[in-house]
């Protein structure tokens, strides 16, 4: 029977893959409004807590000013990927001349990215409170307490990765490394979830087995984390070409990103498939209120939304509102996948005892 202490922390364990998923959002419509250097600086915006409303509250070199520091910071980043042998990444953060374009102030885009920052700031202060909840379990469940003691080491160096982002005006590669760790972050934070509902529990038994479905369910999470990273590049080549276009014919964009596109385009319908096989195996196992089947159902619906918002994205010229739902989605989808291999890894077969 789970404890006060275990049913708190199971909570808030939830309430945190929430609000995370809701930090993805948020960092999906910073994407769609082109809102990501809206901030020049980290953690502070345009050098304050509380950014300013107006142009007139900056000072008049302010953009020569933050173009300075972001120089000096990408040269700091640039020397750390040197004595790490990546210097061909640091030579290509020291010839992109985009870095030393100034911002021009935009209290819209300043404030939807000051927005986004708060909520990562709050989803790091429940995982920090989350830490510390974990504590209940050093003894009973050490994994759950090292996972999430090393969840928050994982969220700073995330944080760190968001400046860099910022510092170096999204840089491709930075920008899919900083989505695949929100990954790595939602995974612990579902395992962790996962084990401590789980833990005082007798594992569920079937009557067919369920090595198919386990192997299937692998398959669909790393072809939707290659998903992922294909829809990042597909969004970082649409930057590049609305740029070259100057922001103009938005309805041809995703036609010049080339072959990219295709790719995560064809590679949709591998996940839909596959995600079609493992419903008919988890309904075929499962009934009733089981709770591998809702979500299995959750899966159904939430490939829907993809689907829709991806030919929404496709047909009218990639409206910001269906970019950052396409974004969050893919990412429940990841969550939701990985949620249910946890719940099918744990059941087991009926084995009738023949005497």
């Amino acid at each position: 029977m789970l404890s006060r202490a275990e049913r708190r922390f199971i909570r808030l364990n939830l309430i945190t893959i929430v609000v995370t998923l809701l930090v993805v959002l948020a960092g999906g419509v910073v994407r769609s409004t082109g809102s990501g250097m809206g901030c020049p600086d980290w953690p502070k915006c345009f050098g304050q807590y509380i950014p300013p409303t107006s142009v007139n509250q900056l000072p008049r070199d302010y953009q020569e000013k933050f173009v300075e520091q972001r120089v000096a910071k990408n040269e700091r980043f640039a020397k750390t990927l040197d004595r790490m042998g990546r210097s061909h990444l640091a030579e290509e953060i020291r010839r992109d001349q985009s870095i030393r374009e100034p911002e021009v102030f935009n209290a819209a885009k300043t404030w939807t990215e000051y927005v986004n920052r708060l909520v990562g700031a709050l989803t790091g202060l429940l995982m920090l409170t989350l830490a510390i909840m974990s504590l209940t379990y050093r003894r009973l469940a050490t994994r759950i307490t090292v996972l999430s003691i090393v969840n928050i080491f994982v969220v700073g160096y995330q944080a760190w990765l968001g400046s860099i982002v910022v510092s170096t005006n999204l840089l491709a590669w930075i920008v899919t490394v900083h989505m695949l760790l929100a990954l790595v972050i939602l995974a612990i934070q579902v395992y962790t979830y996962n084990y401590a509902q789980r833990l005082h529990r007798e594992p569920t038994v079937v009557m067919a087995r369920v090595g198919w479905p386990k192997s299937l369910l692998l398959v669909a999470i790393v072809i939707s984390i290659v998903q992922i990273v294909l829809g990042t590049e597909v969004r970082e080549g649409v930057d590049e070409v609305s740029r070259n276009m100057a922001y103009s014919g938005r309805e041809s964009w995703l036609k010049e990103v080339g072959a990219v596109f295709h790719y995560h385009r064809d590679l949709a319908i591998a996940v839909l498939i596959v995600n079609i096989i493992i419903y008919k195996m988890v309904k075929d196992r499962f009934s009733g209120k089981a709770v591998e089947l809702n979500v299995a159902n959750g899966i159904a619906i939430t490939l829907i939304i993809q689907i829709v918002s991806g030919v929404v994205l496709a047909k009218l010229a990639l409206p910001p509102y269906a970019q950052g739902i396409h974004i969050l989605f893919s990412t429940v989808l990841f969550t939701l996948q990985y949620y249910l291999y946890l719940l099918v890894y744990r059941t087991r077969t009926y084995q009738q005892n023949i005497s």
